[in-house]
């Protein structure tokens, strides 16, 4: 399913794009749910940036569909082992809202707050985000990406502990590399390392930025989260054959 080059490509940089590994047809089904979701429940007036629900995916099959019945799901498991994976439980519908000429000044990590029920961060596998809406140039909503940060994130947790998630709250100090924007189509997926730093890009063009984002856990993985943020694949034996 993937090659041994992006194997290595996902190792290095800590993420891969996918073109047009949705089809149309279920682009638009997704799409038919988000229309549906946002005239039940419309941002303010004067929303501007960042606006995001967050349904079940048993209430929303044409959303876990873009997942589940295409090749992502099985190329995300190609990442970390056959049979690895478990189905996620909720999806965020995420939009961005013009105008918003934003600039992220750093990078973050998702689960720094609020903690789980039981007190542990929100640590996941991997990040599969799905554009729901075409982003080909800068300023369009774009996920903003460090290539790199989840071997840098795994150094500093090694050196701090893992526990020093809390402190850090989702923005451990670490020294950055020069950030990426996400371009690509409807349909186009993101594979993303949990532990690669990501922020929201700003918006100043006429459309508003859709995408979905699955976040994705190994079987097993909550128990393991503090050996997870110091081993960046614990959760991907495939990957670190090649990453030696």
């Amino acid at each position: 399913m993937l090659s041994s080059s992006q194997l290595k490509d996902f190792a290095e940089r800590g993420f891969l794009l996918l073109p047009q590994a949705v089809p149309p047809e279920l682009v638009t089904a997704a799409s038919q749910f988000i229309d549906e979701t946002i005239e039940r429940d419309p941002p303010g007036a004067g929303v501007r940036g960042p606006h995001f629900y967050f349904p079940e995916t048993d209430k929303a099959p044409s959303l876990l569909n873009v997942l589940t019945e295409t090749p992502v799901f099985s190329t995300a498991e190609a990442l970390t082992g056959p049979g690895t994976l478990d189905v996620p439980w909720q999806v965020q519908i995420a939009l961005n809202i013009p105008p918003f000429p934003h600039r992220p000044g750093s990078h973050h990590l998702d689960g720094g707050s609020p903690c789980e029920p039981d007190g542990r961060p929100g640590t996941f596998t991997m990040l599969v985000g799905v554009l729901m809406s075409g982003q080909l140039s800068d300023d369009e909503g774009n996920l903003w990406v460090w290539p790199g940060t989840h071997l840098t994130h795994a150094e500093y947790f090694r050196g701090h502990g893992p526990d020093a998630f809390f402190e850090a709250a989702g923005y451990p100090p670490i020294t950055l590399p020069e950030p990426e924007r996400i371009h690509g189509r409807a349909g186009d997926v993101l594979l993303a390392h949990y532990l690669l730093g990501h922020n929201i890009g700003g918006n100043t063009s006429d459309a508003v930025r859709r995408a979905l984002y699955f976040r994705v856990k190994r079987s097993g993985h909550d128990p393991r989260w503090r050996e997870f943020l110091q081993d960046p694949w614990l959760d991907y034996d495939p990957v670190r054959l090649i990453a030696g």
